[in-house]
């Protein structure tokens, strides 16, 4: 892939008009060609292949571009339902068929991702709790946006957090520190795209 531009939207023309209407922001209109946002989302070392379908699912809602599959992400199948492993039933259960709509891309070299994606302009960041993290709600981002997940029990290392251009992270006011990595990601990622749409959509 040596644009990724040209690639998301040469899909986005494959699309049927049933696929198309699958693409929708939360106040319910279609996010067209000709509105230039590009959102992909990186999955990086998601332990949890349930977790792995629901983001899909969540990345079809919000109209997200393409996702990168890092680490040991699983990925999903082109297999007939009854061919697959364990782990691919997993994630086409929960994905409810959004893996078919959604663009993605295995890379396990994350570090490479995040080179390629800055080499085309996009803003890196990580959904992560982190001392230089700022509240989502707070977070202002560029036009062409990159959001990293990363593994629940572990987050995301050090090394990469550095290589991010920011990092977001959602307050917890609870005893529990965290939340689950597919429900955090329906939270930031509609905040994320909203503001998205309306920085960008003039």
């Amino acid at each position: 892939m040596k644009n990724l531009k040209r690639n998301w939207k040469s899909k986005r023309k494959q699309m049927t008009t049933k696929q198309r209407k699958m693409h929708k922001i939360n106040n319910g209109e279609n996010l067209e060609d000709d509105i230039e946002i590009e959102f992909c989302l990186v999955l990086h070392r998601i332990r949890s292949a349930y977790n792995v379908g629901s983001m899909f699912r969540t990345a079809d809602g919000i109209g997200v571009d393409k996702i990168f599959i890092t680490g040991f992400t699983q990925s999903p199948s082109d297999k007939e339902y009854a061919f697959q492993t364990k782990a691919e039933k997993m994630l086409s259960k929960t994905a409810l068929g959004a893996d078919k709509y959604v663009a993605w891309e295995r890379q396990r070299n994350i570090t490479k991702v995040i080179e390629r994606l800055k080499q085309d302009g996009f803003q890196v960041v990580a959904l992560e709790q982190d001392g230089k993290s700022v509240d989502y709600k707070k977070f202002q981002p560029k036009k062409k946006l990159a959001l990293i997940v990363g593994n629940e029990p572990r987050g995301i290392d050090k090394r990469i957090l550095r290589k991010c251009d920011k990092i977001v992270e959602i307050p917890m006011r609870g005893s529990k520190k965290s939340l689950n990595v597919a429900v955090a990601l329906g939270i930031a990622g509609y905040e994320i795209k909203s503001k998205l749409i309306g920085k960008f959509r003039q």
